[in-house]
């Protein structure tokens, strides 16, 4: 089961940081050229895949899942289950790497450019990241679940 959760955390970090990365750079404003974008996602996706790699060898998914689905007095392959399962993954990952992400983002912008206050910059970058991260989880988990169990011989 370890190895499951292995390429689990590794299919699911690599979708959540190339998605998560294409959307704070193209939605973080600004009038920057192609190239900077495009340098942009490549260091959000390294740095956020290593973020969200390190958090999914510290934290068991599939026992946070199950804990909030027992909790909620449902089975984690019911429509509500998978939602609340989605949900706990995004409240743990998305804060940490999109703090890190915004961070990274703010120092680059020029003093002269007025910056908004940090706070401010999180918020807005969160509540996107926060909806485009719990549609791809609720999405892409179930998928890469499926194809890991199928690769390791078991049956789903």
């Amino acid at each position: 089961m370890k190895k499951i959760g292995l390429q689990m955390n590794i299919l699911m970090g690599l979708t959540m940081s190339l998605g998560l990365s294409i959307v704070g750079n193209v939605t973080g404003g600004g009038n920057r050229p192609l190239p900077a974008i495009i340098t942009g996602i490549l260091v959000s996706f390294v740095l956020s895949f290593i973020i969200s790699f390190v958090i999914g060898l510290l934290i068991p998914m599939k026992k946070v899942g199950d804990g909030v689905c027992a909790l909620a007095k449902t089975s984690s392959n019911s429509f509500v289950g998978k939602l609340l399962s989605s949900l706990a993954s995004n409240i743990i990952y998305t804060p940490i790497i999109t703090f890190a992400m915004t961070l990274l983002a703010y120092q680059k912008i020029p003093a002269e450019a007025g910056k908004p206050p940090y706070g401010i910059f999180y918020a807005k970058s969160l509540l996107i990241c926060f909806l485009v991260a719990w549609v791809l989880i609720f999405i892409c988990q179930p998928i890469y679940l499926k194809l890991v169990m199928k690769k390791n011989g078991i049956e789903a």
